[in-house]
């Protein structure tokens, strides 16, 4: 849930305004994303603009955090990146505030608009090259497929509720397919770990990738993997059509294949869970990654 710059209390409004310097005499909220919280393009009295983002731990105990761990790791980022700047933060009396520098531009435009698609797919690639070595220490991205992004293991255990019988049939090969990932997951790049529409800005002829909390290191493949699911759910082009165009060089089918059956059961099995506190609207997108995901798994692994 979105909150809004006069509903913040007043230690909050005064602690913000006095890192940018100036009183804020507009605010325009954004909207997308999950996070619960406000989420702005302000206006300052010195007609300077900035994006800020703030949040409660009354509204989620674990976004504060989320917030704190984005500032690090944007704070590490080279300045040529195509992401926004961190510029101050604020964390006081449990809120924490991010200010970065605000991008006049807009969350692509679903369905998919083929000439925008280039700019992200354009945009990612240079990143992933900027971003080789990883500029910030950070986890891995084998860490994170070994302890969270799966499912079929989970799903087994709740007693598979609604799975579809080609995955109710094949479980046990999924469940040791996903254990296989981790080893697969090698690599030097810092991902953002979370790249899909609602996390990307385009503006003029360059696309600005947003959302960096869950910042891991790897291999390139994996930032693709996980965004082409929703591209082809909000009208872009199939998943493996994606693939062909983002990635350069030659990867291993066995290694897709078990990082995407991660991701799928990630999907899946985070979609069955109760939403977490202050967003309500996450296990509905994720089931709809999850149905796509499936549907490319099966496509690309050919089981009976």
């Amino acid at each position: 849930m979105r909150v809004h710059w006069n509903e913040l209390p007043d230690h909050v409004r005064v602690g913000i305004e006095q890192r940018t310097g100036a009183r804020v005499v507009e605010a325009v909220t954004q909207p997308g994303g999950f996070s619960p919280g406000l989420a702005a393009r302000l206006r300052l009295e010195d007609g300077r603009r900035v994006f800020v983002k703030a949040v409660s731990e009354d509204a989620n105990p674990d976004t504060p955090w989320i917030h704190r761990r984005e500032a690090v790791v944007v704070a590490g980022l080279p300045p040529e990146a195509a992401v926004p700047k961190l510029l101050w933060t604020f964390d006081e009396g449990g809120w924490v505030a991010l200010g970065l520098t605000d991008i006049d531009g807009h969350t692509p435009a679903q369905p998919w608009r083929s000439h925008e698609l280039d700019l992200v797919i354009e945009g990612l690639q240079r990143l992933h090259e900027l971003l080789t070595p990883s500029p910030v220490d950070s986890a891995t991205a084998a860490d994170a497929f070994a302890t969270e992004i799966k499912g079929w293991s989970e799903l087994r255990s709740t007693g598979a509720t609604g799975l579809d019988e080609w995955s109710m049939k094949h479980l046990d090969r999924l469940i040791d397919l996903e254990e296989s990932a981790p080893s697969m997951l090698s690599g030097g790049t810092l991902l953002n770990f979370d790249v899909r529409a609602d996390n990307v800005l385009i503006a003029g002829d360059k696309a600005y990738f947003v959302d960096w909390p869950w910042a891991r290191v790897g291999p390139r493949f994996v930032d693709w993997l996980g965004l082409a699911p929703s591209v082809q759910m909000q009208g872009g082009p199939r998943p493996d059509e994606l693939l062909r165009r983002g990635l350069m060089g030659d990867i291993a089918d066995e290694a897709v294949n078990a990082a995407l059956a991660s991701i799928t059961g990630y999907f899946l099995g985070h979609a069955r869970r109760p939403p977490p506190p202050g967003i309500p609207t996450v296990r509905a997108f994720q089931a709809a990654q999850g149905e796509v995901a499936l549907a490319w798994l099966r496509q690309r692994l050919g089981w009976d």
